[in-house]
């Protein structure tokens, strides 16, 4: 396609008529209207006028800027334009260059030559633009072949040249390392700098590369400690003091020393970014010095004091730092971090939220729990649940540490499900589930609180509150045993707002009213029973039930039926009489005997009625699992409701026949739930070790060639639809006998082929690990006395006080853990990363040859002392010749090392002075090569500085 004509150019839009345009597009236009600009951008930019194509290179860079217009096709243009002599079409191709160019762009090495050529120009206009462009893209290529370039500029006699190469000089660094070593004892000069934007420059360099890896710039400390007592420009100081926050934990001297001048900072400066910034070092890295603290602290408190949302968000999270180390701080500032819970600021509320957390303690957590949760049901929902899930999180963490009542815990679980904005369903109720299977204390408390979320219906609209609610209906199912009224359990559990529920959680509803109606015939069919149901819950006393028989205790005498009905394993405890508090022996006589009544037979039909009124349309379900639980529940019904009901008109003796085979009947579905489910490890898959010559990450591709000659019979194999193709005389057993259930010899013989063949593919039957489901009983509760609230609003000091010492009512319970013993968890060693090229050669400038000659002395000292040894009689060390000791000798190493014994002392005498006037000569050698080496150096005394700071300075 021929270039635009003259005429083209003359019309040509400008940038200006461009945007017009795109604004006067109608809606959905203006993607066309974008493609037909690129289409005319096409043929203009191909014109040999120079105006022409900056025009069009201008409106394609707007375009790819705004509306991402790829300009990639445009490379060659720009670098093109980058040549003209007129600044402004320069500094626009410099612009579309640095915008679109990236390593894979092809001609980028075009540019090296006019950016060399740029770089040594008298206009610092055209320098400035070249080093902005090479810091946007240079590549290992640009960087290595304008890195003598560079080297020059930066000593150049233009402040504004200098400012720019140091600030372009840390792209090239990154790209080409061998950089540092031509160039960056220049930048270590330019620290010295009379000029603030070069020496603001050279510390902006060193603090990005200190962020690194900081060590390799200790030798640097005497300089940036000279710009700390010296500069006057916050900005400077600022980056001062943050490469003191990465070199002060390096060494432990330096820290002493740098204290006293940050804290001369800041009580002196007004500054509010230097002021954050000083405390911001003396809380993350100058912890250890206790005057310090305290003055920063005072700097917090201000901070949190001022009406600047900006401001009082820096004080709050310096706090959260200083927490970590300094509780006391926190207590301190208690008020003000509980009211920034109102604030209107969310992140102000977020960092106070964090710092609320960090005071809890075993003794404060439920005042603690008690001023979030008001704050919560006040709160929006987003930050409602931000406090929800800090509870969560913090109650949770290693294992319930900081929880010692976990009837409270589960009953603010409860309590938690039911605030309004509450969307942490899935937290609550891993929660829920986890604490059932670890603390068995609990379990009665658990049953209760689910009792109650059950029979809520409000909770059944609220989907975020589903998985609770599923949950609680597992935990009434597997803990039935702990459940009050069975028929009120069922109830819940069946009732028609249960609709509302998705499938797997209803079907969970289904499975745990199975649980409930086994146990409840199954108890009812085997009273007297050490498994029945009234038995099991005499042990444990509801709160009701204490208030209720307390009430009564004088006018309900207990009656010796109740006491020889063989339903209460404690009837042959020893009575009141013989010492047992008689409040206590009614109590419990007297729920026993509540429990017993509902075990009648009129309440065991009354519980099968319910379930098969209710669950009898969802055998038609199109939901499987609804489907075939009910199902399930239903024939269990049909089998056990006949023999129920006709038990009330047979005689005595048929009755106890037939309650017996139903008796036994029950008692295998009783015990299909009566296991107790444990806690899993969540490294149990990590302990099963691994069979011996097994390759997991073996391709299996080829069993399928393998299993290829091997054909199933037909009658092993599984179809939805009865096979037509059989011979009619072909019949099918009902029952199969027991040779279709044997694997016959050719078979065997097949698979120990294969297994032969192929045994990398097979565990080895031998490597079991037998881990015990078993763990240890908990603790018995004890009472405890319940404190009245304080107040929601304010935390005193003694609910807060971490140093407080906790006065205890009741042994916590026994949380069983299976994660955090030895050898739970599989530590896997991470790789050691490589030392960075850049910090590398920085260490290799800044020291120079002083690391490695230190080294080579300390192996003369240590050869120079195993030649003493072999002096004594006794020894037997061996020695090493001065040349065997060097890489690559290994030959002679080995011909040269004799034991100490046989050699002569004179010959050792003989080789000792030898030695030793080979090493002075050497030595003498390096000394004159070191001082040379620092004559050479001038002023910069960085090389001979060793790899701490000098002592001098500390």
């Amino acid at each position: 396609m021929a270039g635009p004509s003259l005429m083209d150019s003359f019309f040509q839009r400008s940038l200006d008529d461009l945007i017009k345009g795109i604004r006067l597009c109608l809606p959905g236009g203006e993607a066309a209207f974008i493609a037909k600009s690129v289409d005319e951008i096409r043929r203009e930019i191909k014109s040999t006028d120079s105006q022409t194509k900056a025009t069009a290179l201008q409106k394609l860079t707007y375009l790819h800027s705004l509306h991402w217009v790829d300009m990639s096709w445009a490379a060659f243009p720009a670098v093109e334009l980058s040549s003209s002599s007129v600044h402004s079409h320069k500094r626009l191709a410099l612009l579309s260059a640095s915008l679109s160019f990236n390593p894979t762009t092809d001609v980028i090495l075009l540019l090296t030559h006019q950016l060399r050529k740029d770089f040594s120009s008298s206009n610092p206009h055209d320098v400035s633009l070249a080093l902005s462009t090479l810091s946007s893209i240079s590549t290992l290529d640009l960087s290595r072949d304008l890195t003598p370039e560079l080297f020059i500029l930066l000593n150049s006699s233009k402040n504004f040249v200098k400012k720019k190469a140091i600030a372009a000089i840390l792209r090239v660094f990154e790209q080409y390392p061998e950089a540092v070593r031509v160039c960056f004892k220049r930048i270590v000069e330019n620290l010295e700098s009379s000029d603030m934007g070069v020496l603001s420059a050279a510390v902006g360099l060193f603090c990005e590369l200190t962020v690194r890896e900081p060590r390799s710039y200790l030798p640097l400390a005497p300089e940036f400690y000279k710009i700390l007592l010296d500069s006057r420009n916050n900005w400077v100081l600022i980056k001062v003091l943050k490469i003191f926050a990465k070199l002060a934990p390096l060494e432990p001297r330096l820290a002493k020393r740098i204290v006293e001048p940050i804290c001369e900072h800041l009580r002196r400066t007004g500054s509010k970014s230097l002021a954050f910034e000083c405390v911001n070092t003396i809380v993350t890295s100058l912890s250890e010095h206790e005057p310090a603290v305290k003055l920063a602290i005072m700097k917090i408190q201000e901070f949190l004091l001022e009406n600047d949302p900006n401001l009082k968000y820096l004080g709050l999270q310096a706090l959260a730092v200083v927490a970590a180390k300094h509780s006391w701080a926190v207590l301190e500032n208690k008020e003000v971090v509980i009211k920034s819970l109102d604030d209107v600021d969310v992140n102000i509320k977020l960092e106070s939220l964090q710092l609320v957390m960090a005071m809890v303690s075993e003794d404060n957590l439920a005042e603690i729990c008690k001023v979030l949760i008001s704050y919560a049901l006040k709160s929006e929902p987003e930050f409602c649940n931000e406090i929800l899930g800090s509870i969560l999180s913090t109650c949770s963490r290693n294992f319930y540490e900081v929880i010692v009542d976990f009837d409270w815990y589960v009953s603010l679980l409860g309590e938690m499900s039911r605030i309004p904005h509450c969307q942490k369903g899935d937290d609550i109720e891993t929660q829920l589930i986890d604490i059932g299977m670890r603390v068995k204390d609990v379990r009665l408390e658990l049953v209760h609180v689910a009792r109650g979320l059950l029979i809520d219906p409000a909770l059944l609209g609220n989907p975020f509150i589903h998985n609770v609610l599923s949950a609680a209906a597992w935990l009434s199912g597997e803990y039935v045993e702990f459940s009050r009224n069975l028929l009120e359990l069922m109830e819940s559990l069946l009732q028609p707002r249960t609709c509302l529920l998705p499938s797997p959680i209803r079907a969970v509803y289904i499975q745990s009213a199975f649980k409930v109606l086994t146990f409840g015939v199954y108890s009812f069919l085997s009273t007297g029973d050490d498994a029945s149901y009234p038995s099991e819950l005499t042990d444990f006393v509801l709160k009701e039930d204490f208030q209720e028989s307390s009430e009564t205790v004088t006018s309900a005498p207990i009656s010796g039926a109740d006491l020889s009905n063989g339903l209460n394993p404690r009837s042959s405890h020893p009575s009141a009489g013989n010492g047992e508090d008689p409040v206590i022996a009614h109590e419990q006589t007297s729920s026993a005997s509540s429990k017993k009544q509902q075990l009648t037979q009129k309440s065991v039909m009354d519980l099968v009625n319910l379930v098969e009124v209710n669950l009898g349309p969802l055998a038609g379900s199109h939901e499987v699992e609804i489907q075939e639980r009910a199902s399930n529940i239903l024939g269990m019904i049909g089998m056990i409701k006949p023999r129920i009901h006709s038990s009330m008109d047979e005689s005595e003796g048929d009755r106890i026949k037939r309650e017996l085979r139903a008796s036994g009947m029950m008692k295998l579905m009783f015990d299909a739930f009566s296991e107790e489910l444990g806690p899993v490890s969540v490294s149990a898959q990590e302990r099963v070790p691994i069979p011996e010559g097994l390759v997991l990450k073996e391709s299996l591709s080829d069993i399928e060639a393998i299993c290829d000659h091997i054909k199933l019979p037909i009658s092993s194999s599984f179809s939805l639809v009865r096979s037509h193709s059989l011979n009619n005389a072909t019949t099918i057993h009902e029952h199969p006998s027991k040779e279709e259930y044997e694997p016959s010899s050719e078979s065997t013989s097949l698979l120990a082929e294969h297994r032969k063949r192929h045994g990398i593919y097979y565990l080895s039957s031998e490597n079991k690990v037998m881990i015990s489901d078993d763990y240890p009983p908990a603790l018995e509760l004890k009472d405890q006395a319940i404190d009245e609230a304080e107040d929601l609003v304010k935390l005193t000091k003694q609910s807060l006080d971490l140093r407080k010492k906790r006065n205890q009512a009741k042994p916590r319970p026994v949380v069983v853990k299976l994660d955090d013993g030895e050898g739970a968890h599989i530590v896997v060693k991470k790789p050691q990363l490589k030392d960075d090229l850049i910090s590398g050669a920085v260490r290799e400038v800044l020291l120079g040859n002083e690391a490695a000659s230190s080294s080579s002395n300390k192996a003369i000292k240590k050869r120079e002392k195993n030649e003493l040894n072999i002096d004594r009689p006794e020894s037997n060390i061996t020695m090493t010749s001065t040349v065997a000791s060097e890489p690559g000798n290994a030959s002679s190493r080995h011909k040269l090392r004799i034991s100490g014994k046989e050699k002569k002392r004179s010959s050792s005498g003989k080789e000792k002075k030898e030695h030793d006037h080979k090493h002075n000569q050497k030595s003498d050698r390096i000394h004159a090569k070191h001082k040379s080496r620092q004559r050479a150096d001038g002023t910069l005394n960085v090389a001979a500085q060793s790899p701490v700071i000098p002592d001098f300075l500390l």
